[in-house]
């Protein structure tokens, strides 16, 4: 058994786990943040994304002790003070989500992908960078289309062109 702490969704939280458990295990199973979805286990599916120390990350391919001492961000923590985040707001209006199961992986790689591209994002660039995430739902035109809103309103304040 370890002892692991870090910094999830501003606050800091400790538990004791297997020195195996999975990032998403210790997230769903010790802090009860059961926004981030296990989808397959193997980094596939991209349902299990967090941002660890800033950066998008697979939840299932880090074990919770790798993440000690880390700053990791969940879907939970996204939204500030009752506001949903602008990518969460864009999924919402532009209809980006179907049975939902993806979405918090969808929208905390979304997230990352404005940040690091600075506003300079095309429909290729999000296809290509959503390449590690799966819906099943085949949602994935207006799943971009949500993305290039957000990034539109993020770093221009507007609402991108329908």
């Amino acid at each position: 058994m370890a002892k692991v702490t870090l910094t999830v969704n501003g606050r800091t939280v400790s538990g004791d786990c297997d020195d195996r458990m999975l990032l998403v295990h210790f997230i769903r199973e010790k802090l009860g943040l059961t926004g981030t979805h296990v989808g397959c286990d193997t980094t596939q599916c991209g349902a299990c994304v967090v941002h660890m120390d800033g950066r998008s990350v697979k939840s299932c391919s880090i074990l919770a002790v790798q993440a000690a001492g880390s700053t990791v961000t969940t879907i939970e923590g996204l939204s500030s003070q009752g506001e949903l985040h602008p990518v969460q707001a864009a999924f919402k209006e532009h209809h980006g989500l179907q049975c939902g199961f993806c979405t918090p992986g969808m929208v905390m790689t979304a997230v990352d992908m404005i940040n690091r591209h600075g506003g300079k994002l095309d429909e290729n660039t999000v296809r290509h960078e959503l390449e590690g995430n799966i819906c099943r739902c085949t949602g994935y035109h207006n799943i971009v289309k949500a993305v290039l809103s957000a990034n539109a309103e993020m770093h221009t304040g507007r609402q991108a062109a329908e």
